[in-house]
């Protein structure tokens, strides 16, 4: 099922939580020390895509990159560039549905084997925002740039400015200022974010994550997409997560962060996933049947998990030559 095509009769309202108690204290070294994950010596099957949603095409450019004898990190970005270039999609790059004024606004961070990573937020009329993270994490001293500072660092590395939006974003705006109501439908209105996670044949892992962000949001919001920590972490030694759905909740719980320190713990990506969304739904003011949120997860032995609040949220998986779409378990059953 496409991305846009889910669950359309469910309304967003405000929700309020607060952030769970997930971090180890630093003077519980001695306890980190022993719960940290121990590499085990079975030899995952390598190279290794995962990816939020109904992606094939992307995975698939990453798959070529790594099977050409590219490096994870060039994986992520080349995948990711293809849905940042897909005008249907609307949920990244070029066609992405704007916010409330009409602005298409994108967000994205990258991030490598070594935990250097790049990001971008606010940023208009450039459609890889993704290679602009890299860029800033490559070539400046900084971790992240924004709005107009951000646009004009891209065109002055040579990628060149564009209108995003599309005729056919540009009608669903038009539509929805109608009755300028702001509820975004679950699995549709209130994410879509790609994010994508790569191990290379060298056993090294790199990720990236990019979005349009929330549809006929504020001007100037930011969601969790380009936070490190939030939308997307790496820890090469354990593993790495990403995330997709109502950014507003994943900040609040640092949960790509929270993912890669549960498998440190010695959880199983899909174990770690499911106790992230548990963080989420189990606080007394969560309003989790109003908003979606998932993750998915590898760790360094290339096992995946993927977990969601809400059915019809799916990863993406290349792995030993197939490209497949695999439905994602979830909390809400009832």
């Amino acid at each position: 099922m496409k991305r846009r095509n889910f669950i359309k009769n469910t309304a967003l309202s405000s929700a309020g939580l607060a952030i769970g108690s997930t971090l180890v204290s630093c003077a519980d070294d001695n306890t980190k020390t022993s719960n940290t994950v121990v590499a085990n010596t079975a030899k995952a099957s390598l190279p290794l895509v995962i990816a939020t949603w109904h992606v094939e095409a992307a995975t698939a450019k990453a798959m070529e990159v790594l099977q050409a004898g590219g490096n994870a990190l060039d994986a992520v970005e080349q995948g990711c560039r293809v849905e940042e270039a897909n005008e249907k999609g609307q949920s990244v790059g070029k066609g992405g549905l704007p916010d409330r004024d009409g602005n298409v606004t994108l967000d994205a961070c990258i991030m490598d084997k070594h935990g250097n990573c790049g990001s971008v937020v606010y940023l208009q009329n450039i459609t890889h925002a993704v290679s602009v993270a890299r860029k800033v994490m490559e070539d400046t001293p900084h971790v992240m740039l924004a709005g107009e500072g951000a646009k004009q660092y891209a065109i002055s590395q040579g990628f060149q400015a564009e209108d995003l939006l599309t005729e056919a974003s540009k009608k669903a705006w038009e539509d929805w200022k109608v009755k300028s109501e702001y509820k975004p439908i679950i699995n549709i209105e209130n994410h879509d974010t790609i994010g994508m996670l790569a191990i290379d044949n060298n056993g090294d892992i790199s990720g990236a994550c990019t979005t349009s962000g929330l549809a006929y949001k504020m001007g100037g919001r930011v969601g969790d997409s380009p936070i490190i920590g939030s939308g997307l972490f790496v820890d090469n030694e354990i593993g790495a997560a990403v995330a997709t759905g109502l950014g507003e909740e994943v900040v609040k719980t640092v949960g790509s962060f929270l993912v890669v320190e549960l498998m440190r713990q010695g959880k199983s990506p899909q174990d770690a996933c499911e106790e992230a969304i548990s963080r989420i739904v189990n606080k007394p003011t969560s309003d989790y049947k109003n908003f979606q949120v998932g993750y998915i997860a590898v760790n360094k032995q290339g096992e995946t998990g993927s977990y969601s609040i809400h059915q019809w949220f799916s990863m993406t998986k290349f792995q030993d030559g197939i490209n497949e779409q695999i439905q994602s378990d979830y909390f809400n059953k009832a």
